[in-house]
């Protein structure tokens, strides 16, 4: 093994993200193509407005596309010294394209800083890890949404502080997973249409790309460098809006490389949507316990020393991620305290987070969507997990059939002292109110035993369904 191959970073700990295509778009050499994406927009921008020569940008790209230059590892140690690897990339592709042509080369990163190299890198990879896990956003909520119609009116128990609270249905249940994950769906693409391209200079003045547009180049000689609002000065926010389409990403209002808005609103979303899938997870984590048994993965993980289980291996990992990605969105937001108008450190402690929260919130949506699409619900040990205690789940509806007959408090005394009593001789419920002395007359035994019936006491459960499949990405709820 050599040192190089020893010191990647191939997933071995992170199985949440390993294999999954949005890994693929977020690896080193993913962010070297971005780098190099970067550098050869910038060039097509400036080649647009006059202050490159014709052709200059294709000579970079050319020289941008052999891959074999740029190799990650070689870049990254070559980045300690500077701090950064846009440095070395650089200097690289500077080298490449002279080989082809020194005209074309004189305007590689030509006025650009290494911030706007690698912050435009970042949101270029960004917005393509997006893509993916809206897509995989896209197909969790289409199976939940199957889900959620089908089981409308599955009865199941509600559960609060870990114990059985009132029926509800696992259609609702189903239904609210699916908000979530339409609420991270709004969040992300918002996000993502935002993501904006990076370009101040040295310190966000956008000083040197006025002064290379208006010096005397040896080829081109002084370009009619295009004007301001009034056609007197040449700003340069030209520029940044060349640059933008060049890349595809947002035009920002002022630069941002103290500014880190852009990154601490993604590092939020992403957040927000592991925590949701996470809520998905949490809940099938419990409703698979071998004891309650009312939902199973599709396809369960092994045990290397008990052959009988089916653990839920997609589940965990999403809720590994849900537990980790909130802390790295915090390192984004402490970022925003960045001094100057180039941080020393702020920026750099960004870069790993980043690019770990992308990866991880990509292998749980991954995940979610799998998970989703093959849950297995048993709707036979949902009944029987309801009929457990008897009777008992259903006391709310008993005491308030009770207090329209005999008052609230004499409800709610009876049905207490004959919880109670079923719980601790193992009666149901229905059985124990009807030899109450007290309820004689008030309720026939016939009928309580309809109102012991889980499955009567839903609520509104199956309205709230259908109210809740109505809406589609975007916040909508049609009429």
């Amino acid at each position: 093994m050599t040192s190089d191959e020893a010191a990647a970073d191939v997933g071995l700990l992170a199985p949440v993200r390993a294999g999954t295509a949005v890994e693929n778009v977020t690896g080193d050499a993913a962010y070297v193509r971005a780098l190099l994406d970067a550098e050869v927009a910038l060039a097509r921008a400036q080649e647009s407005l006059g202050r490159a020569p014709a052709g200059s940008a294709d000579a970079i790209a050319s020289a941008a596309r052999d891959a074999a230059r740029f190799d990650p590892r070689l870049l990254a140690l070559r980045a300690r010294p500077g701090g950064n690897p846009v440095i070395p990339l650089a200097a690289d592709l500077t080298a490449a394209v002279a080989e082809e042509s020194p005209e074309a080369a004189a305007h590689v990163h030509r006025g650009a800083t290494s911030q706007d190299i690698l912050d435009t890198a970042a949101m270029l990879v960004a917005s393509e890890a997006l893509r993916l896990i809206l897509a995989d956003l896209d197909r969790a909520a289409a199976a939940l949404a199957t889900t959620a119609a089908e089981h409308r009116d599955t009865p199941m128990a509600g559960r609060t502080l870990t114990q059985h609270a009132v029926p509800t249905t696992f259609g609702l249940k189903a239904a609210g997973w699916r908000s979530l994950v339409l609420d991270a769906h709004d969040r992300t693409t918002a996000v993502r249409a935002a993501l904006p391209v990076q370009l101040g200079g040295a310190a966000g003045t956008l000083a040197a790309f006025a002064a290379f547009a208006g010096s005397p180049n040896p080829v081109m000689g002084t370009p009619d460098a295009p004007g301001d609002e009034t056609g007197t000065e040449d700003t340069g926010l030209g520029l940044v809006e060349a640059y933008a389409t060049a890349t595809g990403l947002a035009v920002p209002s002022l630069p941002w490389h103290t500014l880190r808005t852009p990154v601490a609103d993604l590092g939020g979303a992403l957040a927000f949507t592991a925590g949701a899938l996470g809520k998905f997870a949490a809940d099938v984590l419990v409703l698979s316990r071998t004891e309650i048994g009312e939902v199973a993965e599709s396809t369960g993980g092994g045990s290397s020393a008990m052959p009988h289980k089916a653990n839920p291996a997609r589940a965990v990992l999403i809720a590994s991620a849900a537990r980790q990605v909130p802390a790295l969105a915090g390192i984004l937001y402490g970022a925003l305290a960045a001094e100057d108008e180039r941080p020393p450190g702020a920026w750099h402690a960004e870069w790993q987070p980043l690019r770990e929260a992308l990866r991880m919130v990509g292998g749980a949506a991954e995940g979610a969507a799998g998970l989703a699409e093959g849950l297995r619900v048993r709707p036979g040990r949902m009944r029987e997990n309801l009929d457990a205690t008897g009777g008992l789940i259903v006391s709310e509806r008993i005491v308030a059939v009770l207090s329209a007959r005999i008052g609230r408090s004499a409800a709610r005394t009876a049905v207490t002292d004959g919880a109670a009593r079923a719980a601790g001789e193992g009666l149901d419920l229905h059985e124990v109110l009807a030899q109450d002395p007290a309820l004689a007359g008030v309720v026939p035994p016939d009928e309580l035993r309809a109102l012991s019936d889980p499955s009567g006491y839903t609520g509104s459960a199956g309205p709230l369904v259908d109210r809740a499949l109505r809406r589609r990405t975007g916040g909508t709820v049609p009429e």
